[in-house]
């Protein structure tokens, strides 16, 4: 689970209010080259000080809390790279529609596979393959394997 601590106290060799790049990285638990690699992709844009290093402000937390919650929904960080570029409402829509297509997909398995594992947990039978409820959920999965499958 991702916490967020968005307090701006850091003063660490730069700009009253930024962070420098191994302040922020340690605030989210991240390496440093993986922001650098998130700039290098675009999906960062840190300030520079008088020496050159980056800088991190108020809106680069919430981006790197933004880019993390989208990593941990499924979506990889090109997508995330196009939505961040993306006003347009339909085009948006067209970008997640399929992530959640597959989310929706991966929640059915899982709840049928909890179902299978709970149905294991309730049985009274020694041999859980006789229980009628197993072998009901067996050839349910029969069944559905010999349905042909939609592209």
């Amino acid at each position: 689970m991702l916490r967020l601590n968005v307090g701006m106290k850091s003063r660490e060799g730069g700009g009253a209010g930024t962070l420098s790049i191994g302040a922020l990285a340690a605030r989210f638990g991240l390496a440093t080259h993986v922001l650098r690699h998130w700039e290098a992709m675009g999906l960062l844009h840190p300030g520079r000080d008088a020496g050159g290093r980056r800088r991190y402000g108020a809106d680069d937390l919430t981006r790197v809390a933004t880019i993390l919650v989208l990593k941990e929904a499924g979506l990889g960080l090109n997508t995330i790279r196009v939505l961040s570029t993306t006003v347009d409402r339909a085009a948006r829509h067209e970008i997640l529609r399929p992530t959640a297509e597959e989310l929706r997909s991966r929640i059915a398995a899982a709840q049928a596979s909890l179902e299978l594992i709970e149905g294991g947990l309730n049985c009274a039978h020694e041999d859980v393959t006789q229980c009628p409820n197993y072998r009901r959920l067996i050839a349910e999965r029969i069944a559905e394997q010999a349905e042909p499958r939609r592209p």
